[in-house]
């Protein structure tokens, strides 16, 4: 019977806290044989009776082509590791643990994008490592290349 290979979730938003996040995991994937799944997660901008906005479809493939452009600038150098993308609708903590309900780890940067860049851990980051059903690993970048 073959091994099914592990399955590695990690949550990529842009920032230098998912890069390395993503590069952990994509090192983590290779050591072990593992499958990454790449999750990019958004929500839609609010809408206000007659406002215009865009078409989801086209929000949801301009999420897959920055996730895309994120996973070649980073993964350049792991050539031989399976990564699949995944663009998932909705807040950024379910659709991670939703994606990672089955996973044999999720990794995350310890903050994203929000507004309190003094915080130990962003608030999707806290909320994952609480309810996750599989280790959560969570990477800073390295403090030394960033000036």
């Amino acid at each position: 019977m073959a091994e099914v290979p592990d399955k590695i979730v990690v949550g990529v938003d842009g920032s230098a806290e998912s890069r390395a996040a993503l590069a952990w995991a994509l090192r983590q994937a290779r050591l072990t044989g593992g499958h990454l799944v790449v999750v990019r997660a958004w929500t839609g901008p609010s809408t206000e009776i007659g406002a215009v906005t865009p078409d989801r479809h086209d929000l949801d493939a301009d999420v897959s082509r920055d996730l895309g452009e994120i996973v070649a600038d980073v993964a350049d150098g792991e050539p031989d590791v399976h990564v699949t993308r995944e663009v998932a609708h909705g807040h950024p903590a379910k659709a991670l643990l939703d994606v990672a309900a089955d996973a044999d780890l999720l990794v995350l940067g310890n903050r994203g994008r929000g507004g309190f860049t003094a915080a130990l851990l962003g608030s999707v980051t806290q909320y994952c490592t609480h309810y996750a059903a599989c280790p959560v690993v969570v990477v800073r970048p390295d403090q030394r290349s960033t000036g």
